[in-house]
């Protein structure tokens, strides 16, 4: 029998607080999940620094990356098997996409990526293409396999149907973590009828299709998301912890730069500092190894490395305001001129940050970062674009909603007794 056609012997079976199960008999997949590339995912938190705010967020994307193969599997196995728009053949790709599309996250790997400019999704093709225990894997199936997995995860395959079950505006990944991070963070907002969807999904060529019966369950799933991005997602406590988290990485690549003298090495960090991307050492990274740093380093002599440390292990987080860009920038000069007088580093301790979501989009022409629509099927055989039959989703259709918070140490800046008129002025300009 071929590798690509084998079955376990006997059904293994993931126990999961959001699917009840994990049901996987191919070969194939079995043998994925052993993989040391694929066991790192266990040591990578799906919501970074959220877990600061919400004392369950420890959920990993081990988690999630076996729940969206579960829900890919149980799509294209319960759902689209024997209708003529599904190529079954296609079957074990959309699987290994599902299961492998998050295999180049690195840790807290949203922070880790706007310091270090990298790119989880370059790490992801490289080691699917690279000398890994996956790779040997999928060659096995076949020579050209891997290329046609890192295609689909990269979304430049021409398999538009099977991208859309994987990355798309209704797509399994996203029907997992909300659902996942709902449960781990303990709120309700990302609960939503994926029972109802997954029913009423229907393949066509180049993306899923819902029913025009299933309408209503996708809007409350749109709503489950835009819930979840504004209450979890962009919480300002997490937030302001990436801003810490943030801020060490740029600390300790400018010593490094500098030619400041480690008391304790940052080995790990090398060809970061380097801009060389080496896969063997990202894969070495884990959130327990920048942990391990982050805890020495509040031993360092520099004080500003060491005081953002202590701030992130101990969760002494900076506090924050309000922060209009358009309307506030002068304050913001100001600021950075007072706290430079103070003797507390604006470029370490006074941070503008911003979030923004466009909940959901409809297609247009031409526009960076164009959004296929969710279409519903109708019963007369055509297709129409969501938010032209739901009024809810046409409310939201192509709003972006953005926020900015300016955050600042407090504490800091209480303890500034030397120069309080400095410290007065700052107070009142922050309001506090």
């Amino acid at each position: 029998m071929a590798y690509s056609a084998e079955k376990l012997s006997e059904e293994k079976v993931f126990k999961d607080p959001v699917h009840r199960y994990v049901h996987v008999q191919d070969k194939v997949i079995w043998d994925l999940i052993g993989t040391k590339e694929f066991q790192r995912l266990r040591r990578i938190k799906q919501l970074g620094t959220t877990f600061l705010t919400f004392h369950g967020a420890e959920h990993s994307r081990f988690n999630h990356s076996l729940g969206v193969y579960e829900i890919v599997r149980r799509i294209i196995d319960d759902v689209f098997v024997g209708r003529p728009e599904w190529n079954n053949s296609e079957r074990l790709l959309t699987l290994c996409s599902a299961l492998l599309h998050d295999l180049g996250h690195g840790p807290f790997s949203h922070s880790f990526e706007k310091v270090f400019d990298t790119d989880h999704e370059d790490f992801t093709r490289a080691i699917i293409l690279g000398d890994t225990e996956v790779n040997k894997i999928l060659i096995k199936v076949a020579p050209d396999f891997p290329q046609e997995v890192a295609e689909v995860i990269a979304k430049t395959s021409d398999k538009k149907l099977v991208i859309s079950l994987i990355s798309s505006q209704i797509d399994a990944d996203r029907m997992d973590y909300l659902q996942r991070d709902a449960y781990f963070t303990g709120v309700s907002y990302g609960q939503f009828d994926m029972e109802r969807i997954l029913r009423v999904m229907r393949p066509r060529e180049d993306q899923v299709v819902i029913k025009q019966s299933g309408m209503h369950a996708v809007e409350d799933y749109i709503m489950s998301r835009y819930q979840m991005y504004w209450q979890v997602y962009f919480h300002p406590v997490s937030r302001g912890a990436e801003v810490i988290l943030s801020k060490i990485f740029h600390r300790a690549k400018y010593l490094y730069k500098n030619d400041y003298t480690f008391k304790y090495p940052p080995q790990h960090f090398y060809s970061f500092f380097e801009k060389r991307e080496i896969v063997e050492d990202y894969l070495k990274l884990d959130e327990a190894v920048i942990l391990y740093y982050f805890q020495i380093w509040q031993e360092e002599a520099d004080p500003i490395l060491s005081d953002l440390c202590k701030r992130f292990m101990n969760r002494n987080l900076f506090k924050y305001a309000e922060f209009d860009p358009a309307k506030e920038y002068k304050k913001l000069t100001e600021l950075t001129a007072l706290f430079k007088k103070a003797n507390i580093d604006p470029e370490y301790y006074l941070v503008v940050d911003s979030s923004s979501d466009l909940p959901y989009d409809f297609y247009r022409p031409g526009e960076e970062g164009e959004r296929l629509p969710i279409h519903l099927l109708m019963k007369n055989g055509d297709l129409k674009e969501l938010s032209r039959e739901s009024e809810i989703v046409e409310a939201i259709s192509g709003k972006r909603r953005t926020d900015h918070k300016l955050y600042f140490p407090l504490d800091l800046i209480q303890d500034v007794t030397t120069k309080k008129n400095t410290k007065k002025q700052i107070m009142a300009l922050l309001e506090i």
